[in-house]
């Protein structure tokens, strides 16, 4: 099967949707499909390169850090991959690539699916001053996008249920995003002793560790109080990434004199991310923002328990008890970090049923759920073309 992917972001960037995207192409290309992709460079200039026809785009960090928008008409892109003729074209983003893989889809009268990625109604303090419109707004834009597809894959129950409330009328399959459970799995003393030291985490302290995104609708700030009433000389609060609120966050350490008990470890790699979730005890998040949350799936490969905020997103991902907890107040994140930093054995029981939960997550099961789902839009494709002759 020719398959083409539309992202208005990849490599090297790291995000949800670009790991999202990366696992699900490498998925489908060990099952023996032919992928291609089309996305945004990074610069003024539009190449190809191993599969990938990257386009010119331009910096559009005053509407939300780190993007970028199409600059060019794609004509020689445009022209390559209609004549490839790929059997199904699969959207990830709603904007800068959107209209092309729309348009290429109808010109070689292929089927076209698109990812959820993004919850925006979370997002509106970025494009609107009036939450209330904002919310309006990115329902409205979400259901008109959403109408041009054939089908729309919902990463987890929670997205479909929100898609529905929206007016969406479309084929709504849930399927989650996958990862390469390999990756992360846990490493041996001296890998995490050398990073440790590297970060320069006290000996002997344990980690709680977050990795995504430092921006508003993440949380962070919540995590950090949280945590602060937790803090002790023993453990260190590990936040695995940058954005927009860095500043902020940092400030918020001090004045709550947590400087000693806080690390801020940057952009990683994408490569190295895992080295990072290794040297945890726990996994924590407040982030209530997420269509499904893949950094929670990896740090679960990773061996680490979750204590999440409560969200529906995770009522499938996260069995209290089992393999971490969905906390609801400030007093349940103290209580549950408390008494697991507190017990080794709890620790290494939670820490075995996280790496089972995680197996349903990887990345051939996801690529072979995805593949059921275009196999039959091509189908039923055929068919409408063949009433119609």
């Amino acid at each position: 099967m020719k398959i083409l992917f539309t992202s208005d972001v990849y490599k090297p960037t790291t995000n949800g949707v670009v790991t999202s995207l990366v696992n699900l192409r490498q998925g489908l290309i060990q099952l023996g499909h032919d992928v291609r992709i089309l996305t945004l460079s990074e610069s003024h200039t539009t190449y190809y390169n191993d599969g990938v026809w990257y386009l010119s785009s331009l910096n559009s960090n005053t509407i939300y850090p780190g993007t970028r928008v199409r600059d060019t008409l794609a004509r020689k892109p445009l022209k390559d991959l209609i004549s490839w003729k790929p059997d199904v074209v699969h959207s990830q983003n709603e904007f800068s690539t959107f209209p092309l893989a729309k348009r290429i889809a109808h010109a070689v009268d292929a089927p076209l699916v698109h990812t959820y990625h993004t919850l925006y109604e979370d997002y509106t303090t970025y494009f609107s001053p009036n939450e209330k419109m904002g919310k309006f707004l990115a329902q409205l834009f979400t259901k008109r996008i959403l109408a041009k597809t054939d089908a729309v894959i919902a990463p987890t129950p929670k997205i479909m249920r929100l898609l529905r409330s929206y007016g969406v009328k479309k084929p709504i399959e849930v399927i989650p995003s996958g990862i390469n459970l390999s990756r992360f799995t846990p490493a041996g003393n001296h890998e995490k002793n050398h990073l440790r030291e590297k970060l320069g985490i006290p000996e002997g302290n344990q980690v709680v560790v977050y990795v995504g995104r430092l921006a508003k609708e993440k949380n962070i700030d919540e995590l950090i109080t949280n945590f602060s009433k937790v803090a002790n000389g023993k453990s260190t609060l590990l936040l695995v990434g940058d954005g927009p609120q860095r500043p902020l966050l940092e400030e918020l350490v001090q004045s709550l004199g947590l400087g000693q008990h806080v690390i801020f470890a940057g952009m990683q790699r994408q490569e190295d991310v895992p080295c990072f979730y290794r040297l945890g005890t726990v996994f924590c998040s407040a982030s209530t923002s997420e269509t499904q949350g893949l950094t929670y799936v990896e740090a679960l490969a990773a061996g680490l328990p979750l204590l999440c905020r409560a969200d529906d997103c995770l009522d499938d991902l996260v069995q209290d008890w089992s393999n971490g907890w969905q906390y609801h107040t400030q007093a349940e994140f103290r209580h549950y970090l408390e008494m697991l930093l507190a017990d080794t054995s709890l620790q290494n029981r939670l820490s075995a049923a996280a790496i089972v939960s995680s197996a349903r997550y990887s990345s051939i099961a996801f690529a072979q759920s995805v593949v059921a789902l275009y196999e039959s839009l091509i189908s039923a494709h055929a068919t409408v073309n063949r009433i119609s002759a």
